[in-house]
């Protein structure tokens, strides 16, 4: 049952079934479009995806769940209950912060838990205090900013800012000339919480000393919408969303590759080939792929139309290391983070010199310590990521160099507190960012999509809709609002309102 009663008699073909795929195509169906998702992969999700072994169940790509009511809205646009298809499970602490010197600190959304953390810390607990809630108040202020224009209204572009925030706004409330990393060294003293809050940069795979300071919206994302775990294993939101797809009578292609978006002449596209050579035929298209690997591949783009999207370069790839292991480390929460003694280093590394790090911030999910079902009884389940750049075509990295940073990783994680790690692991799988693109058809491996930094792209990522094609459209990832789960549910709900309207304009 389709939540609107109107019937468009106009088809939308929908290239992938991660997210932002998905997202836009319950949100066309529910707006009375006839819809069909062509995914190259046996699986839904994109990303977001699963693998089993001997045991052990490893979420192969995101781990954190945040802002539920992105994904509430989703549901509720087809007339259905978020409820009634996934549960979701309060993560607290929200991260477990590791240093080398042992000191260890928990991000707590209880305010009273949190203070009494801050108390762990050199230094004047009140004053630690009264910092925190500075800082807070600063990036709430940002986040509303943020979220009453560029995600509720779905905005594109500096120009789409422009009109709806004015020019004061932007100018005087808009934190954009300070970095990310300036705005919270000028909030901070201490160390410690610079280089943690720096780390919520992870969320969309940039580097903080790049984006712009308006970035540090993101721990409002935490500490006031809460963390959370979907219960039974983060894949089971992609098999709720399956579920909700086929009710809803979308049609669903699974192990069949896109080969070429096809123009219809001028400025139209009218439909797909397939891999095997059958032509699918739509009114609108709805691309998830990543839009500068679309336009290079599915459309052969000139390199003049390419060198306009240049500033849309790739976010950064990671070493994704599963590891099973036959004890349980019982100092790790479910989320935590083993911090670089040099954290400048280590951003410069990957996002400046496009060199693998030689002493990463190390991003850790231990799932076992809210779903124990994720591991057999007295084992643990590791899911191990450092940020590494993407893949560079003119130089890239070896095999060998990436087995190398894994050593690394694994000497790291040993010597701050995780003893006889190789020794205990019996189960292992890696991800290398040529793992990524393949499985993924992702801009040189990238995770994140486009990389947020003021100087190249203002932090935009590329818009919605094509400048080229107008029943052309984009979603996921490598467009605006950019990376992770809820900012790609709410990208393919914003698609879906600018089919709409240009639908309505076009029949008008």
């Amino acid at each position: 049952m389709v939540a609107s009663s109107t019937q468009r008699n106009k088809s939308v073909l929908v290239i992938g079934a991660g997210l932002g795929g998905l997202a836009a195509a319950i949100s066309l169906r529910a707006e009375g479009f006839d819809v069909q998702i062509v995914e190259k992969n046996a699986q839904i999700g994109g990303k977001l995806n699963f693998k089993e072994i001997e045991g052990f169940g490893f979420d192969l790509g995101p781990s954190i769940f945040t802002l539920p009511h992105l994904f509430r809205s989703l549901f509720e646009r087809a007339g259905r209950n978020m409820e009634d298809y996934l549960e979701l499970e309060s993560v607290s602490p929200h991260w477990r912060n590791f240093f080398e010197d042992g000191t260890t600190l928990d991000l707590e959304e209880n305010p009273k838990l949190m203070r009494a953390e801050l108390g762990k810390l050199p230094g004047d607990e009140e004053h630690h205090w009264r910092q925190f809630q500075e800082f807070m108040t600063y990036a709430r202020g940002q986040y509303d900013l943020v979220n009453e224009g560029y995600f509720s209204k779905g905005l594109d572009n500096v120009w789409e800012f422009i009109r709806h925030y004015g020019w004061r706004k932007l100018l005087f409330q808009m934190d954009h000339r300070n970095s990310m990393a300036g705005s919270i060294a000028d909030h901070f003293d201490d160390e410690y919480l610079r280089r943690i809050f720096e780390y919520f940069i992870k969320y969309v795979g940039s580097s903080a000393h790049d984006a712009p300071g308006y970035m540090n919206m993101m721990p409002v994302i935490q500490f006031d919408h809460g963390l959370w775990y979907v219960k039974g294993g983060m894949y089971n939101l992609a098999r709720g969303l399956e579920r909700l797809v086929r009710e809803l009578g979308i049609g669903l292609r699974l192990g069949e590759e896109v080969g070429k978006i096809n123009r219809a002449g001028g400025r139209s596209v009218s439909g797909v080939t397939l891999e095997g050579g059958e032509e699918l035929s739509a009114d609108y298209v709805v691309c998830n792929m990543e839009v500068l690997p679309a336009y290079r591949r599915l459309l052969s783009e000139p390199p003049a139309f390419m060198r306009k999207l240049e500033r849309f370069k790739p976010a950064c790839s990671g070493l994704v290391l599963h590891l099973g292991t036959d004890r349980i480390y019982p100092e790790l929460a479910h989320h935590n983070f083993f911090y670089s003694q040099k954290q400048s280093v280590h951003f410069n590394s990957v996002f400046q010199e496009g060199k693998l790090p030689e002493d990463p911030t190390i991003y850790l999910v231990a799932p076992t310590r809210t779903d124990p079902s994720k591991a057999p009884e007295g084992h643990d389940n590791l899911k191990i990521l450092p940020h590494i750049p993407p893949i560079d075509p003119e130089n890239p990295h070896t095999m060998e160099d990436y087995m190398r940073l894994k050593e690394r990783v694994i000497d790291k994680l040993e010597r701050m507190g995780l003893e006889n790690l190789r020794k205990h692991t019996v189960v292992e799988d890696l991800l290398t960012p040529v793992d990524i693109e393949e499985l993924y058809n992702s801009n040189q491996g990238s995770i994140y999509g486009v990389v947020s930094d003021w100087k190249l792209n203002r932090g935009f990522k590329a818009p919605k809709q094509s400048s080229k094609y107008r029943n052309l459209f984009f979603t996921g990832g490598s467009v605006n609002p950019g990376g992770g789960m809820p900012m790609a549910i709410l990208c393919g709900q914003k698609v879906s309102d600018r089919v709409v309207s240009s639908e309505d304009k076009y029949r008008s």
